[in-house]
């Protein structure tokens, strides 16, 4: 049974769904027959690969508010980062361009490290404050996982990969995705949004057993575990 999804490694919600998901898979009692297969998805096509803006002051601008309350939108978010066993630092991530990133995956996935590559660059972004933007950096954080430094490289300065990442954003787009993460379950069940295990346990069940031909979409009403086009929703301060 295969697991698609759509997602972006500067998507906090995207992170943190996957850690989720994680555990719900653990759960399952058919996971060793479960392919899991990662999808590009840009918040931010225009995004300045070296913007030189930290986080907050990219929420500031934004939000049209101070850098003390970009600093407290990103709280919520932290902690259920830290609810998920996640450590994020807003103060170290580095706002940028994934199209390269993305690039990375799908070089990463023809050496079967697609799911290395993704978890590295998600912890790059949150924890470490890497600029997954830079070529440099990519290459540096690809060869952590195993992969040949110079042909990353090598990839980079070439098209390679550039129509594979706008064709799964365009198949997104064509299913109807505005807002990351979003899994797409044996092609039948959709779920929206860092749900919680107990949901993608559920729909991973549901799935399997086939029963039900329709998609079934779970969505966050609140809308706060979503990132949709340019952002993610933030518990912004009022004024």
């Amino acid at each position: 049974m295969k697991v698609e999804i759509w997602s972006d490694y500067a998507c906090p919600f995207c992170y943190i769904g996957k850690s989720k998901f994680e555990l719900a898979l653990e759960r399952f009692a058919h996971k060793e027959k479960i392919e899991t297969v990662f999808h590009s998805f840009e918040l931010d096509p225009r995004a300045d690969p070296h913007s030189g803006k930290s986080t907050y002051r990219m929420l500031a601008d934004r939000y049209g508010m101070s850098m003390e309350k970009a600093k407290q939108a990103t709280l919520s978010v932290t902690e259920q980062a830290a609810a998920a066993g996640l450590a994020f630092h807003f103060d170290k991530t580095v706002p940028t361009n994934t199209f390269d990133a993305h690039r990375v995956v799908h070089l990463a996935a023809k050496q079967g490290k697609d799911k290395q590559m993704a978890e590295r660059l998600f912890k790059a972004y949150f924890t470490d404050g890497e600029n997954i933007g830079d070529r440099d950096h990519l290459s540096s954080l690809a060869a952590e996982v195993g992969l040949d430094a110079a042909k990353v490289v090598e990839m980079l300065e070439s098209s390679t990969f550039k129509e594979s990442v706008r064709e799964e954003e365009q198949r997104g787009s064509a299913l109807g995705i505005q807002g990351v993460p979003f899994y797409l379950i044996n092609g039948k069940y959709a779920v929206s949004g860092a749900q919680s295990p107990e949901v993608f346990l559920e729909m991973l069940t549901k799935a399997w057993d086939d029963k039900h031909p329709a998609i079934i979409q779970v969505n966050d009403e609140d809308a706060d575990a979503i990132c949709r086009d340019g952002s993610c929703t933030l518990d912004v301060p009022k004024s």
